[in-house]
């Protein structure tokens, strides 16, 4: 596929994501961890605008001065920028003003690739294309949220991108059974190869792993009520103290989006409310939950190298996968120079790792050495649990 062609496809289907939105939809954002979509589409056109236009394209004069302030994300190396939280407050660029400005900087990459760049921007263009494919997943993340959130449960498109979401995973039923297991050794983890990776999957190293069995399906809504009906949420020995207090602080007493409604438990998805499927997947679990699950069935959570090893045999791409490791360099890690060196080292603390995919991560976009993280507490995302023993 031609430059301007993978850049265009990339870019539309962030507008494809939001198509089924009312503009009001557009500017909300519930709780910290989630941005309202117009952000997102600001942000990731400033990506391009940032690194690639400003400093390489000749005589590009920036859509507007004040757009860097606004849309700069975590940054610091580009200067000062509106706080998280604030992110909601923005009733003013307007959408259709954001638009404008994706429009804009379309027009100007288009004409940019035009000529083939040098190396090191064909760099920062296929890193600016994965960013814009992870600010995708977090768009769905980020609209269930919202719309999950609002008292009356609305549908988002379930004839359209809703269905686009369903047949590749969020209404396939579990299937499979029983366990593979490892045998001791060592083995190398880490990505090795000449295509697009990010620099927290380097370098590649050994590692010693012990004989382990690995579930070859992940946990579904029937076994997750068990563990509910059972007095999981109400049993402080299965649980991280931090996860207890997180439990009690925060009134949690079964999964998010999950619902009691005259005794039957139902959850919500971008279809809608609806009855709890028994054979789909638990999903939108924390990690202090996944632990705890485990804790309970008696097993644990497998390691993010455990995984890896296991991956080629595993059924994944259905939900990120809790793994009991915290998110860390791997050996002889380094950050890039400058603002680029701010993507994924500066956050390596205080988070798990999950592996895998989900649902909602866009095609070409997974690997089996990528390696997201989220603190412990967090399941907006598309998070499941696999058991390891």
């Amino acid at each position: 596929m031609l430059l301007r062609e993978q850049y265009s496809t990339v870019r539309n289907h962030s507008i494809l994501i939001c198509s089924e939105l009312e503009k009001e939809d557009y500017v909300v954002q519930p709780v910290v961890d989630v941005s309202p979509p117009k952000w997102h589409l600001g942000h990731t056109t400033w990506f391009f605008e940032t690194f690639i236009l400003i400093p390489h394209a000749f005589a590009y004069q920036p859509f507007n001065k004040n757009y860097n302030y606004v849309f700069n994300s975590y940054y610091e190396n580009i200067g000062a920028r509106v706080i998280r939280t604030d992110r909601g407050n923005l009733s003013r660029p307007t959408v259709d003003d954001v638009l404008h400005y994706r429009n804009y900087v379309d027009k100007a990459m288009d004409q940019f690739l035009e000529c083939q760049p040098a190396a090191e921007v064909l760099e920062l263009l296929e890193l600016g294309l994965n960013h814009e494919q992870q600010h995708q997943e977090l768009l769905w993340y980020d609209i269930k949220y919202i719309l999950g959130h609002n008292p009356l449960f609305p549908e988002y498109a379930a004839e359209t991108i809703e269905k686009q979401l369903t047949s590749t995973g969020e209404d396939l039923e579990a299937t499979g059974g029983g366990w593979i297991a490892i045998k001791e050794g060592v083995y190398e983890v880490g990505y090795q190869g000449n295509d697009f990776h990010f620099d927290n999957e380097l370098g590649r190293h050994k590692v010693y792993i012990q004989n382990f069995n690995i579930s070859t399906n992940l946990v579904t809504n029937a076994e997750y009520l068990e563990f509910i009906k059972d007095g999981g949420y109400q049993d402080f020995n299965l649980w991280h103290a931090e996860g207890w207090d997180w439990l009690k602080n925060n009134a949690i007493n079964a999964p998010m989006y999950w619902y009691e409604i005259d005794g039957e438990w139902h959850r919500y998805s971008l279809s809608g409310l609806t009855a709890i499927k028994p054979d789909m997947p638990v999903s939108h679990i924390s990690y202090y939950e996944a632990a705890a699950f485990a804790a309970w069935k008696g097993m644990r959570l497998p390691t993010e190298f455990e995984w890896e090893v296991a991956a080629a045999e595993l059924q994944w791409g259905k939900l990120w996968e809790w793994t009991e490791s915290a998110y860390l360099p791997y050996p002889g890690f380094s950050k890039a120079a400058g603002a680029l060196g701010e993507y994924n080292g500066k956050f390596m603390v205080n988070q798990k790792v999950l592996r895998g995919a989900s649902i909602a991560t866009p095609v070409n976009h997974s690997r089996i050495t990528y390696r997201n993280f989220f603190h412990p507490h967090l399941r907006w995302m598309f998070s499941g649990i696999r058991l390891s023993k």
